[in-house]
């Protein structure tokens, strides 16, 4: 779903997420309605992330076509869905767990057909086209090779085409790169779509995380402009910021305040990858950040994956990456996919650094958001 004048805006609901379809409905009800309220809209768009659970529970009987019915009167409108975390993305611990199972079991390849039915039959008549975003195949130390995924993606593309036959409508499945696992950088992917069908192109493409891009340090307009270039199709923009420190901008009192904030972001549940550049050019690359901090001095540009309201320029001490996603748009030259809003870790934010109400802050995001496309 390309288009030349303002794409489609939503965010994604993965923040208050449920595990059940009752739970999943109650905080759409509780949230979702806030924030459309919030900015006044008839119909709000909205990213479902609905877990292996709840995806099996709209498919056990006529669930999808109530569900549809129960969202058209709250006045949201389902245009995505996030099919990355597969199980329970708001348990404990999730850390590298989000990764599982990978692109080469058959259990994610059922879970991502089963969501393409699913959304075929949540977007609205006005829609002909959806997206779902996944994982870039797993994690990289556990990933060492393509193995079984090519044959999986090339099955799930040749389903989608069936799917599309049947339907009438044209559900892509969007590839994320995220820092640390097999594909984290544009170049990754690009390798990957060279092993892939020429025909799967239509139904396979690309969700662009501006903040994964970020913490990889590549600039926004050479991800878009390699992806054009090689013909592999955007699908999806993940508009997201993260923090950022230049230690090296700053003088030994800031940089003890600025370090002694960086720490507050440590937090048990997600995986928060690390990338340091320092001027030389040199990177290194963390896992997580409690490791960056215990193995790496306070020098160089950091980067986190840790998804931050996309409205602050800075918090507190720390800066944002903000400023990537104003390049990424100004990249797309006017050619949009979807763009959702996608800040997972609201509820895991540092004590201080967001005080208000969580259905007010998505709005703000989606506000900010909206204000940075052309009238």
């Amino acid at each position: 779903m390309t288009s030349s004048t303002k794409p489609v805006v939503g965010y994604c609901t993965n923040v208050h997420a449920g595990t059940s379809l009752n739970e999943t409905v109650a905080n759409l009800k509780t949230y979702a309605v806030a924030v459309r309220e919030h900015l006044q809209l008839k119909k709000l768009p909205v990213g479902l992330w609905l877990p292996e659970s709840v995806a099996q529970e709209l498919s056990d009987s006529d669930g999808v076509a109530k569900l549809r019915t129960e969202l058209d009167e709250l006045g949201l409108c389902v245009f995505t869905l996030n099919g990355f975390p597969q199980g329970n993305f708001h348990a404990e611990v999730v850390k590298h767990a989000v990764y599982k199972p990978d692109w080469r079991s058959a259990e994610r390849t059922a879970y991502t057909i089963q969501l393409a039915q699913i959304l075929a039959g949540l977007l609205p008549d006005d829609l002909q086209e959806g997206s779902i975003s996944t994982l870039p195949l797993g994690w990289r130390t556990d990933f060492p090779n393509y193995g079984a995924s090519i044959d999986n993606l090339t099955h799930v593309a040749n389903e989608l085409a069936e799917l599309e036959t049947r339907s009438g409508k044209l559900i892509h499945l969007d590839i994320e790169p995220e820092p640390g696992c097999m594909l984290d950088t544009c170049e990754d992917v690009i390798a990957l779509f060279e092993n892939l069908p020429e025909s799967s192109r239509r139904y396979l493409r690309v969700c662009h995380d501006v903040c994964h891009s970020a913490v990889m340090f590549e600039p926004q307009s050479k991800a878009i402009n390699t992806y054009r270039n090689a013909g592999v199709l955007l699908g999806k923009i993940q508009v997201s910021a993260c923090p950022e420190v230049n230690f090296d901008l700053i003088d030994a009192e800031q940089r003890i305040h600025a370090l002694e904030r960086l720490r507050s972001f440590q937090e048990p549940r997600y995986l928060h990858q690390v990338s340091i550049q320092t001027d030389d050019g040199n990177r290194s690359f963390f896992e997580d950040l409690p490791t960056a901090l215990d193995q790496h001095e306070a020098v160089g540009c950091w980067r986190v994956h840790f998804h931050i309201p996309v409205f602050a320029d800075a918090l507190d001490s720390i800066a944002s990456t903000q400023q990537q996603i104003t390049e990424c748009l100004s990249a797309l030259n006017g050619d949009y996919p979807v763009l959702e809003v996608e800040t997972y870790a609201w509820n895991v934010l540092p004590d201080g650094l967001f005080t208000g109400d969580l259905a007010a802050g998505i709005a703000e995001e989606l506000r900010w958001t909206h204000s940075q496309l052309p009238e």
